[in-house]
């Protein structure tokens, strides 16, 4: 439905690390959800939204301190109450000679659903 976007940019942090020196997926996985919903909200900005769910995430490469780590999001679908999103994770690693690499990290769709004041879903059209 959408161009892919650049909803979110950041540089992983010690803090954010695991035991085996790597970033913890659900600092990954909070990231996701976050950018989805910049999109779920970008596509219907008087909004709430709530996160329904979120689809399989299988991460095919590490995520290092210092990786510099893009979320992409794209609405693929709007039903009547809902926006599914992709959101795609990159990220750019500088090595120690200048060089620079790009790798896919991980990828989720992301079903957001549009709530009222008492928390009940609502018509994305209204």
């Amino acid at each position: 439905m959408s161009e892919r976007f650049p909803a979110i940019r950041i540089t992983m942090l010690p803090r954010d690390t695991n035991g085996y020196g790597t970033i913890f997926g659900g600092v990954i996985l909070s990231y996701i959800d976050l950018a989805g919903g910049i999109e779920a909200r970008k596509q219907c900005p008087t909004k709430k939204f709530v996160t329904k769910a979120m689809h399989e995430v299988v991460f095919v490469a590490p995520v290092f301190v210092g990786d510099l780590v893009t979320f992409y999001t794209r609405t693929v679908k709007r039903g009547r109450t809902s926006i599914t999103v992709d959101v795609g994770v990159e990220v750019e690693r500088l090595g120690i000679t200048g060089t620079k690499e790009i790798l896919r990290v991980t990828e989720a769709e992301v079903i957001f659903v549009a709530v009222d004041e008492q928390g009940r879903p609502t018509p994305l059209n209204d």
